[in-house]
């Protein structure tokens, strides 16, 4: 069983600078570049159609995580929704010029980001990720990352481009002295922004995915 990911471009999002199609897949490509570091994929990001990519992860930790950070460091003015799914992923035709997959992760996966999108458009207008698993024995792990989910895209949208880039760089492993002097700050000042801004929280709850070996 196996974690399958659509990650799909969010419309509708009016930046002050408008960020053009082909730029815009390129950030999210650089930004799932920069995550793999963190969190190394089962299979890479590849485009499948339109505005929509795909990923394998070998745990739904390392999904979490990844996610996590594609979106804060993302370009400003780009944006995604994810569609997490627990489930197979098979080859449908391996004589094909690109590998066509099929199976219960992707399905899952669809459904996933259809309901990010609804509810999205609906009370949740911060949320940009869901997860769905048709494995009834692991019902109270899928309504534990909901709850995660729900929480840390909550605290992403609230958070200010140079926060995100304080809490990416944490996650990925920099010390607070190399982020407040990449951001020109003084130690102090950059250890209270992350603090105050939620990346501090953001951090301890992967931390504590971690701990739990979340599969």
């Amino acid at each position: 069983m196996w974690l399958g990911a659509t990650a799909q471009r969010r419309r509708g999002y009016q930046p002050q600078f408008p960020v053009g199609r082909s730029s815009g897949q390129r950030s999210i490509r650089e930004a799932f570049e920069k995550a793999n570091v963190g969190s190394p994929m089962r299979r890479s990001l590849w485009p499948t159609v339109g505005d929509e990519f795909q990923a394998i992860f070998f745990t739904l930790g390392d999904a979490l995580l990844t996610t996590s950070l594609v979106r804060l460091t993302l370009s400003e003015g780009v944006d995604c929704r994810f569609g997490l799914g627990r489930g197979e992923t098979v080859n449908v035709d391996e004589s094909a010029p690109g590998t066509i997959q099929d199976g219960s992760a992707w399905w899952n996966a669809r459904e996933a980001i259809e309901e990010t999108h609804r509810r999205e458009h609906g009370t949740e207008p911060y949320l940009r990720s869901w997860f769905v698993s048709n494995n009834e024995s692991e019902s109270g792990t899928v309504a534990l990352v909901k709850g995660f989910l729900l929480l840390r895209d909550a605290s992403i949208s609230s958070m200010r481009p140079r926060d995100r880039r304080l809490t990416a760089g944490t996650l990925l492993g920099y010390s607070q002295t190399e982020l407040a002097h990449q951001e020109g700050l003084p130690n102090p000042r950059c250890r209270k922004v992350f603090d105050v801004r939620g990346g501090a929280a953001l951090l301890a709850a992967h931390q504590k995915l971690r701990k739990g070996q979340l599969q």
